[in-house]
């Protein structure tokens, strides 16, 4: 029999490490969300910062696109470089260097040097985001992992649905330099506030173990198989999501606002998906199965739906949630297959394979729209999210195997 006093005890222990690091998590948050901000600023901006700097709107696109190579290339050397460095030190310097970024990029005279600011930032984020994901594993138990990711990344589309719009905003009332100056205030601001891992809160985290699975036993093969298909699940999203103006000018014509409204319903749309992963627990295998088939369908009803504005409203929001899921949900399973042991090369392994599935799939989308047109994109890019969904089912039920066999 429990003593009550014992009892208690365990309960009030219990409480306390159910409870969230919120200030680490919000302040990681929000440095997701000056992060993709940084990143999508220019196209917010295009043609005012285009004629600033004496270039046409193409040339400042490529100011975004050659910030997703940089963080490809950069990311693995990077983690290489630093990974007997203190995370917190680390998280802390990268997002310094991003602040001197955007701060050369508003002083910039010439294309050259904003180019080169670019690069500078590009650099720093590859390695923030890298740093971010393992730094998040350290913080919570893994039971607490998802929840944790899901608000961590949220930020991240905050960035896309409130930054992107006010960085717009302040450029409209005071140019596009003032937009890099805030963006530059707010990464020092984070650096100040990045939350400190004890040694104490890393043990901790070590010890409570998923159900099923030791957190000190990482699953390379599967972690990497895991990356791979999630990335091949953005080649098809990101291809449709890329000429979504397009896509969805029916159901816009529904809404004040138009294409703009749209866009936002999107956003909010995915921000719920995110909330939902954030309530899937240790169910992240079969949900991120779910999550990429829900996805496949949506777009694939985008073939329905486009001549249907109402039909073509309601596919939009389903593909918002659905799609909203799976970033969460896929960086939660790979930290969890990695282990400690792994977390460093996992922490790289998402932005390098993520950022490549996002460009491999505009320039696809670009290739099929050029060749097809645009109402033709739909069907390819459900297929391919269909056929990682297929993937994923399989990697799910071989790891759920191998654990029957090993209990």
């Amino acid at each position: 029999m429990t003593t009550p006093g014992l009892t208690s005890d365990i309960d009030r222990s219990t409480a306390e490490s159910d409870q969230l690091p919120w200030r680490a998590l919000l302040t990681l948050g929000a440095a997701t969300m000056v992060m993709v901000s940084g990143e999508m600023l220019p196209t917010a901006v295009l043609t005012t910062m285009g004629a600033g700097l004496g270039v046409s709107e193409a040339r400042t696109g490529l100011l975004v696109s050659l910030w997703a190579l940089v963080v490809v290339v950069a990311s693995f050397p990077l983690v290489r470089l630093t990974r007997t460095w203190d995370r917190t030190a680390v998280i802390t310097g990268s997002m310094l260097a991003f602040a001197v970024s955007a701060a050369l990029t508003a002083l910039a005279p010439t294309y050259a040097v904003a180019l080169a600011s670019r690069v500078i930032g590009a650099a720093a984020v590859g390695l923030l985001w890298s740093t971010v994901n393992a730094h998040v594993a350290d913080l919570v138990p893994d039971r607490q992992l998802a929840r944790a990711t899901a608000i961590v990344l949220g930020g991240g589309t905050l960035g896309l649905v409130v930054g992107t719009p006010v960085g717009r905003f302040v450029a409209d009332l005071a140019g596009w330099r003032a937009s890099f100056w805030l963006l530059a205030g707010l990464g020092l601001v984070v650096a100040w506030l990045v939350p400190r891992v004890t040694s104490s809160q890393a043990s901790s985290t070590d010890r409570d173990e998923a159900p099923g699975q030791a957190r000190g036993t990482g699953q390379v093969g599967s972690m990497v198989a895991v990356a791979a298909l999630v990335a091949l699940v953005l080649v098809g999203h990101f291809g449709a999501y890329t000429y979504i103006t397009v896509l969805g000018e029916q159901p816009a014509t529904l809404v004040a606002g138009g294409i703009g409204t749209l866009l936002l319903v999107f956003g909010l749309s995915s921000a719920a998906g995110v909330a939902l992963a954030a309530r899937i627990g240790h169910r992240t295998s079969s949900a991120l199965v779910v999550g990429s088939a829900a996805t496949a369908a949506a777009l694939l009803s985008l073939v329905v739906a486009q001549g249907h504005a109402v039909g073509g409203l309601a596919v939009v929001v389903a593909w918002g949630l659905a799609s909203g899921t799976v970033a969460p949900l896929a960086q939660t399973l790979i930290l969890r297959l990695a282990g400690p042991e792994h977390r460093s090369l996992a922490g790289a392994l998402i932005p390098v394979l993520f950022n490549a599935g996002i460009a491999a799939g505009a320039a696809l989308a670009s290739a099929v729209v050029s060749h097809s047109g645009v109402d033709a994109l739909p069907v390819p890019a459900a297929v391919l999210v269909a056929a990682a969904a297929a993937g994923l089912l399989v990697v799910s039920l071989n790891n759920s195997q191998k654990l029957a066999q090993s209990g």
